[in-house]
Formats: structure tokens, sequence, C-alpha cells
């Protein structure tokens, strides 16, 4: 309502200066129309200000636009006097006096009804007086209750804490009964534990000692075990001299070519490997026949597994090898496929090492691109893993 007020007086107000600036610019001929016209705006404009301001109600608001309206009226009336001619001009002067006298009634009326309204004040003074003590009056109520809740609620903090403490001490109490039942519980419990503990010491004891005597009986047994395995091996022992004295007859009782071929066999095993078939080739190439090397061979104490091993470590010490490859070497050298690998299963060798060695070599003696030498390496007999490692070792 009060956007709409202002709209409408700021409309008022510029229709007021519009037709205002008309009545000097449009002519003489439209002059008093246009003053007409900006004193119905200026009324309007008072009206609406007038509504828009009031404070003192509808009747005072009433009297105030009726007082206005009397005011335009009778100055209107006096402009027309002088404007319209001598033949007109007494009406209009009688008019403007009846405007006046309205003007003068309304402000006798406001006067009585300012009397009215200074009663009215003194009216709400005292009413606004009585409101103020009836407020102060609930405020000591309020005061006086909020004071009371204020006490009821200590009363019953009070009371809570006092019940919360009782609950306390029964708790604590409860504690102290509970704790002591369990130390009851607790000493119940050790004391059985402890005549546990003694009942397993003595069955562990009765055990200890059933043990004891179980161990005495069978070191008893196994000693006479033991007695009866020496009298074996001294038997077998005997059995052994009696065969290795009739062999030794045997052996006597050849030709002197063969003991000359069991003699040089004996040398030669003693500084070097050699295979059974490689050493009758070299008593064979000593001049030998094959019986006589033959006979050389066989009649001799030896270990060809151990001989396979000492050959591959020599042929380790001097040139690299792959793990078929060395397995090959030692067949070639005339051993078995089962003594040349567990000739070369006993030996200690990192064939790693190998592989890089063995590449140095070729690198050393020809030229090789880097998968041209991981490819013979492999050929060799070594996996790709340490062929590839080898390769990488030697920074090809």
């Amino acid at each position: 309502m009060d956007a709409f007020l202002t709209i409408l007086i700021l409309a008022a107000f510029a229709g007021m200066i519009t037709y205002l600036i008309f009545a000097f610019v449009k002519g003489k001929e439209n002059r008093v129309r246009n003053f007409a016209k900006s004193g119905g705006c200026l009324y309007a404009l008072s009206v609406l200000v007038l509504i828009s301001g009031s404070t003192e109600g509808f009747l005072q608001t009433l009297l105030s636009i009726l007082m206005l309206t009397a005011f335009a009226g009778m100055v209107v009336y006096i402009i027309l006097a002088f404007m319209k001619g001598k033949a007109s001009r007494s009406r209009n002067l009688a008019v403007s006096g009846s405007f006046l006298l309205a003007l003068v009634v309304f402000s006798l009326i406001a006067s009585a009804l300012g009397g009215g309204t200074q009663v009215a004040d003194d009216v709400r003074s005292e009413a606004a007086a009585e409101e103020e003590a009836e407020e102060k009056a609930e405020e000591e109520a309020e005061e006086e209750a909020q004071r009371e809740k204020e006490e009821q609620e200590a009363e019953e903090q009070a009371q809570k804490e006092k019940e919360e403490q009782e609950a306390e001490e029964q708790a604590q109490k409860e504690q102290e009964e509970q704790e002591a039942e369990e130390q009851a519980q607790k000493e119940k419990e050790e004391q059985e534990a402890e005549e546990q503990a003694q009942k397993e010491q003595e069955e562990k004891e009765a055990e200890e000692l059933a043990k004891k005597e179980q161990e005495e009986q069978e070191a008893k047994e196994a000693e006479e075990q033991a007695k009866k395995e020496e009298e074996a091996k001294k038997e077998e022992e005997e059995r052994k001299a009696k065969e290795e004295e009739q062999k030794e007859a045997e052996s006597a009782s050849g030709t002197v070519s063969e003991e000359q071929a069991v003699s040089m066999a004996k040398q030669y095993i003693n500084y070097s490997a050699f295979s059974k078939s490689g050493l009758i080739d070299q008593l064979e190439f000593e001049g030998f026949s094959t019986a006589d090397a033959t006979y050389g061979a066989e009649n001799i104490s030896v270990n060809w597994q151990e001989q396979a091993v000492d050959m591959a470590n020599q042929y380790i010490n001097y040139s690299a090898f792959s793990k078929s490859g060395l397995i090959e070497q030692l067949e070639f050298e005339g051993f078995s496929a089962a003594d040349a690998s567990y000739g070369v299963e006993n030996i200690s060798v990192d064939w790693q090492e190998q592989a890089i060695m063995m590449a140095q070599q070729y690198l050393d003696y020809s030229s090789f691109s880097r998968s041209g030498l991981i490819d013979q390496l492999t050929f060799e007999g070594f996996s790709l893993e340490h062929a590839t490692y080898a390769v990488d070792q030697v920074g090809l």
C-alpha cells in the first residue's frame, strides 16, 4: 500500500510540474486551463501526502482533506474573479467567500478534535502506564516463576546428584563384592592349578623314569647289536682278506705282460684321470695287446665315478664348459652316461661364470653380434638365461 501511494504522489507531482510548464509554453489561450490542471495535480499531491503521513485517524485525515479543498476552492475562485471579467466577479467572490467560511468551520472542528486528541493522548498515556505496570507485574511474576523453576531445578539436581552418589556407592559395593568373588575364584583356580601341576609333575617324573628305563634297555640292546655288527664286520673283513689273497694269488699266476699292464695302469691312474675304455686305449697306445690292456684296467683298485669327477675338474680348470657340454666331453673320453653325469654333478662350479668365460673366449678370437653370441652359447649347451647373463656381463 505504501509503495502504491508513493507512485501516486510521484505521478501527481509530475503532472503539476508538466501543466505548470504548459501554462507558459502553450500560449495565453490555454494558460488558464493549464493552471487549473496544475492546481488539480497540486491538490491531488497534497491529499496523497496527507493520506500517506496521517497518524491521527480517519476523521482527522478527512478534515485535513476538506480544509485543503476549501482553501483550494477559495484561491481558485479569487483568481477567476479577476480573470473572467467584471460580469462574473461578484459571483466568483461570493463563491470564494463560501469556501473561506467552510475553511473557518473546518478549522474550528479540527481545533475541537485537537483538544479531544489531547484527552485521547492522556488516556493513551494512562493506558500505556497501566500496560507498563502490567508488563512490570508480568515480568516480576515471570521472574518469580523463573526463580521457583530454578529452585525446583536445583532441588531436582540435588536429588539427582544424591541418587547418582547412592548409585555410585551401590556400584562400588557391587564392584568390591565382585572383586572379592573373583579373588576367591582366582585363589581356587590357582590352588587347582597347583594341584594339577603337582599331578602332572608326578606323571612326568613317572614317564621320565619309565623312559630312562626304556633308554637303558635300548642302550643295552644297541650295545648287543653293535657287538653283533662288529663281529659281522670282522667276519666280512676276514672274508674280503681271503678274497684279496685269492685275487693276488690269481694275479700272481698272470703272465708277465699282464703284470706289466697292471703296473702301468696303476701309474697312469696315480697322476691323471681316465675312464676304463680311455685307460685301455692308453695301454694299447703303449704297445700292450687288447687282452693285456683290458686285464691291466680290470685288475687295479679304482672308482670310475671318482675318475669322472677328477677328469671333470681337470677340464673345468683349463677351459669353459656348459653342464651338458662337459657331460658330452666325459662320454667322449669313454665314461658311461651315468658316470659322466655323476662326475659333473659332483664338482663345485658356477655355470653362469662358465658362460661368461666361454663368451669372452669366443670374443677373443672372433666377432659376434649380441644375438649371435647368445645363439652360440645356447648351442654349446648353456640355458638361454645363462647365455643372456653372460652376454650382458661381457658388455655386448
